[in-house]
C-alpha cells in the first residue's frame, strides 16, 4: 500500500492545525516581503531598472524548474524518521531561507557599481528561492498529506494554512509602509537602510514560526520511500496527461499573477498615484481582516457543499468584475481604492484558502490512476509552478512599468502615476478571468470526482 495510517500518535486536532498555521507564516515572512517590496527596492533604492529586476525573477524560476523537481524527488525517496518523512527538513532549512533572504535587501551597497549590485540580486535572490526556500516549501506543502488520511482535515490544514499566509501578509502589508517609508522633500520614498532592518526582523520571525510548524504538527499517515527508479521520460510523460495537475497549475499561476500584481503594484499605486503609505497599510490590514473573518470561517464549508472548484470558479470572477468596476470609476479618494481592494482580495481568499486541500486531491486522483503515491514529486511540479506564477506576476509587472515610463526620475510624474492605477486595475482582471476559465476547461476535479476518489483510495487501504 502507499501508505499505512499510524495509531501510536495523538488524533488530529488543534494543535496540527496551529502549527501547520506557523508554517506558512514562516514561508510568508521572506515570500510575502519578496513579492510586495523587492521590486520596489532594487528599482528605488538599489536604482536598479524594473525591466532587470524582473527578467531574474523569470530566470530564476526556470532554474526552479530543476532545484523544485529535485527536491521533490529527494523527499520522496527519504526514509521516515522519528519525525515523521517531511518535518526533519523544515528544521535543517528554516535557518539558511531566512538569512539568504536577509541578504538580498542590504542597502549598505546602494552606492557600489551597478553590475556588482546586479551580481548581489542574482546571487542572494536564487540562493533564497532556487534552493533555500525550495528545499523548506516542498516538504511542507508535502506534509499535508502526511498529517491525515481524511480529506476534512486536509481542508482544514489548507484552511489554517491559509490563515498562517494572511497574518504574515498582514505583518508585512501593514508593518512594513509604515516603518519603511520617509517622506523626502514631500515625495513618499522607500528607506533602504529600513529595509534591510525590517529583512533582519521579518528572517528572525520565520524561523520561530517554522520551528513551532516543527514542534506542533504530527504525521500520522506513513509515507515509504519511493525507490522507484527515476524514468525522466516517463515522469514528463504522466505529468503532461494528468490533467487535473496541468489544470491547477494553470489557475496557480493565474491567481498569483492576480494576487501578486495587488500586492505588488500596492508599493507604486499608494505611494506614487495617491501619495498615501497609509492607504497602502490599510489595504493590508483590510484584505487580511476580510479574509480571517470571512474566507477562512467559510471557505471549508461552502467548499464542503459546493465544492472546491466550484467555489473558486465563482469567487474568481466576482473578483474580476470589482476590479473592473474600479477601472472605470476610478476613484480619486485612496481610501476608495482600498474598499475595491478589499473586496477582490475576497474573491481571491476563497480560493487561496481552499488551493492547498486542491492540491491534495490532484495527488490522490494521480495515485487513483498510477497505484503509486508521489507527494513530493507531483508537490514541487506544482510548486514550480506558483514560482513561475510569480516570476511571470514580477517580470510582467517589471516590464510594464519600465514601458510606462517608470524610473526614479519619473517615479511622480503625473502621466505616469495615471498609467499605475491602470495597470494596478487591468492586470487583476486579466489574472482572475483567467483562474475562472482555466478551472472550468481544464481541471477536472470537481466535488463528485473527488469524492469518488476518496472511497476509491479508502477501499484500497483496507485491504
Amino acid at each position: 500500500m502507499a501508505a499505512n495510517t499510524k495509531t501510536s500518535v495523538p488524533p488530529f486536532g488543534m494543535r496540527d492545525k496551529l502549527g501547520y498555521m506557523f508554517g506558512d507564516f514562516g514561508n510568508d515572512f521572506t515570500f510575502i516581503l519578496s513579492s510586495s517590496f523587492m521590486l520596489k527596492f532594487y528599482t528605488d533604492v538599489m536604482g536598479i531598472s524594473a525591466a532587470v529586476v524582473g527578467l531574474l525573477m523569470m530566470v530564476a524560476r526556470f532554474i526552479d524548474a530543476f532545484t523544485d523537481v529535485t527536491m521533490g524527488q529527494i523527499v520522496d525517496r527519504s526514509k521516515p524518521t522519528k519525525d515523521g518523512k517531511f518535518k526533519p527538513w523544515i528544521k535543517r532549512m528554516c535557518g539558511p531561507v531566512a538569512i539568504a533572504s536577509f541578504l538580498i535587501y542590504q542597502s549598505g551597497f546602494a552606492n557600489m557599481a551597478y553590475g556588482f549590485k546586479v551580481f548581489w540580486m542574482v546571487v542572494t535572490y536564487i540562493l533564497w528561492g532556487s534552493i533555500f526556500y525550495t528545499s523548506i516549501n516542498i516538504p511542507y506543502g508535502s506534509m499535508a498529506s502526511a498529517v491525515s488520511a481524511d480529506p476534512k482535515d486536509r481542508a482544514d490544514l489548507s484552511t489554517w494554512r491559509t490563515i498562517g499566509g494572511a497574518l504574515a501578509g498582514l505583518v508585512i502589508g501593514v508593518g512594513t509602509p509604515m516603518f519603511a517609508y520617509e517622506v523626502v522633500n514631500g515625495n513618499t520614498v522607500l528607506s533602504g537602510s529600513r529595509m534591510t532592518i525590517i529583512a533582519g526582523v521579518f528572517g528572525v520571525l520565520a524561523i520561530i514560526c517554522y520551528l513551532l510548524c516543527f514542534k506542533l504538527v504530527r504525521e500520522r499517515v506513513e509515507v515509504p520511500a519511493n525507490n522507484t527508479k527515476l524514468n525522466i521520460g516517463k515522469l514528463l510523460g504522466s505529468l503532461v496527461t494528468n490533467r487535473s495537475l496541468l489544470g491547477i497549475i494553470a489557475a496557480a499561476i493565474a491567481l498569483l499573477l492576480a494576487m501578486l500584481t495587488m500586492q505588488g503594484m500596492a508599493g507604486y499605486v499608494f505611494p506614487n498615484y495617491y501619495g498615501n503609505a497609509t492607504a497602502q497599510s490599510m489595504s493590508s490590514l483590510t484584505g487580511t481582516a476580510a479574509m480571517l473573518v470571512i474566507c477562512a470561517p467559510f471557505a471549508s464549508k461552502l467548499s464542503a457543499k459546493y465544492g472546491k472548484k466550484e467555489l473558486s470558479v465563482v469567487s474568481c470572477v466576482a473578483a474580476a468584475i470589482v476590479y473592473l468596476v474600479c477601472l472605470i470609476v476610478h476613484p480619486s479618494n485612496a481610501f476608495v481604492y482600498v474598499g475595491f481592494f478589499t473586496v477582490a482580495y475576497i474573491g481571491l481568499g476563497f480560493f487561496n484558502t481552499v488551493i492547498w486541500a486542491m492540491i491534495t486531491d490532484v495527488i490522490d486522483d494521480a495515485e487513483v490512476k498510477n497505484g503509486v503515491r508521489e507527494d513530493g514529486t507531483i508537490y514541487s511540479v506544482y510548486s514550480f509552478a506558483r514560482k513561475l506564477g510569480q516570476a511571470l506576476s514580477a517580470g510582467l509587472t517589471g516590464s510594464l512599468l519600465t514601458m510606462i515610463g517608470y524610473s526614479n526620475a519619473t517615479a511622480f510624474d503625473p502621466e505616469v502615476t495615471e498609467r499605475i492605477f491602470k495597470l494596478s486595475c487591468i492586470a487583476p482582471i486579466i489574472g482572475f478571468t483567467l483562474v475562472a476559465v482555466f478551472l472550468i476547461v481544464i481541471y477536472p476535479l470537481n466535488k463528485k470526482r473527488v469524492e469518488e476518489n476518496v472511497a476509491v483510495l479508502a477501499a484500497r487501504r483496507k485491504k
